[in-house]
């Protein structure tokens, strides 16, 4: 379990570094299983290029693989669903190496890539060549319609609703999954995260209850009293849906798509919220959500929503980094303005640099 205590300036993320970096070295061996779901058409020119990952192996705990890839339904399987886009890429690829690289059982995690792009499959495979994955296309018409102007155009964009749309995306076996953003990387064992205990909820997630709630809806929201009525009985708190834990079987059989869809409706006829795909969320779940321990979503990193500038760590122990905001770790560390905690980020970018 990896512990790192409040940071403040660049000297204390550098300290951090030095804890981190021996987990970002050493892994236990055993075999590798490549997926069934690698290749694909080349597709148009990507502007990016990776290094490849090193193999990363299970721990002998684990069970040493038959020599035949994993099957998507297998049980005993962690299921990791991620969009993939360009503009995101050095980000999503960067996330992926982390999961594996703290895995103790990284042969026995199942990534499903949202993409509404073409190509970059054969990237992600040529990358991370033993990497157990399957992408699934995203249609950005199926939510355009829907989409609502955001205070950040990023917001805006169809890919980040693809969330919305696991349950029906992904197969009918597979009846959990961990949601994870592009722009974050995890520094513990995915599997701590995946055993949570949902109990009754269909979605888990670090709650914030100190946050003002009532900022993520317009007052026109909270005067309607049948819109604001939602919550009632409910006592409902921020959450970031950047990582959350979903109960699949539940979500289909409650109907949870059509419920946000519903309230997306709502808001291109009159305007209920500001902060693009968070508040439908907030709005079908919130009050109903299985805590999950503020470790597991240490987010904020990227600064606000206008600015993007640099902010510390909350209290308390580390299991995954999140660059949430407008400042992207990638941007900032290019640029040479990084902030002192974008060095954290740094060991997981596999981007190849011209020269």
């Amino acid at each position: 379990m990896l512990w790192i205590t409040r940071l403040s300036g660049f000297f204390s993320a550098v300290m951090t570094m030095v804890v981190l970096w021996p987990s970002f070295r050493t892994f236990p061996p055993a075999e590798a299983i490549r997926s069934s779901q690698m290749g694909g058409p080349a597709g148009p020119h990507l502007p990016l290029s990776f290094r490849r990952a090193p193999v990363f192996r299970n721990a002998r705990e684990c069970g040493v693989p038959g020599q035949s890839r994993p099957g998507i339904c297998d049980r005993g399987l962690v299921h990791v669903a991620i969009t993939v886009d360009v503009v995101y890429l050095r980000g999503s690829i960067a996330a992926i190496h982390s999961i594996l690289q703290h895995s103790r059982c990284p042969e026995s995690v199942f990534f499903h890539f949202l993409v509404s792009d073409t190509g970059l499959e054969t990237l992600v495979a040529s990358t991370f060549p033993n990497l157990n994955f399957k992408v699934y296309y995203f249609d950005p018409d199926l939510v355009r319609g829907l989409i609502s102007t955001s205070v950040r155009q990023a917001l805006e964009q169809p890919l980040n609703y693809a969330r919305n749309y696991l349950a029906d995306l992904l197969e009918p076996c597979i009846g959990r999954v961990i949601y994870l953003d592009s722009d974050l990387v995890v520094v513990d064992d995915i599997s701590k995260l995946w055993g949570t205990d949902l109990g009754t909820r269909t979605i888990g997630a670090p709650e914030y209850c100190h946050t003002n709630f009532t900022r993520y809806f317009t007052d026109s929201f909270w005067s309607n009293k049948q819109l604001s009525g939602t919550f009632s009985g409910r006592r409902p708190c921020y959450f970031n849906t950047g990582v959350m834990v979903i109960d699949l079987t539940k979500w289909r059989r409650a109907g949870y798509t059509k419920m946000i869809e519903r309230w997306m409706e709502i808001q291109k006829r009159g305007r209920i919220y500001e902060l693009g795909s968070l508040p439908p969320f907030l709005l079908v779940f919130g009050g109903h959500v299985a805590p999950i321990k503020h470790r597991w979503n240490q987010h904020g990193l990227g600064g606000d929503n206008v600015r993007g500038s640099c902010r510390d760590l909350h209290p308390g122990p580390v299991s995954l980094l999140h660059w949430s905001g407008s400042g992207k770790p990638w941007l900032r560390l290019d640029s040479k303005q990084q902030c002192p905690l974008d060095v954290l980020w740094e060991p997981y970018d596999l981007y190849l640099r011209s020269h």
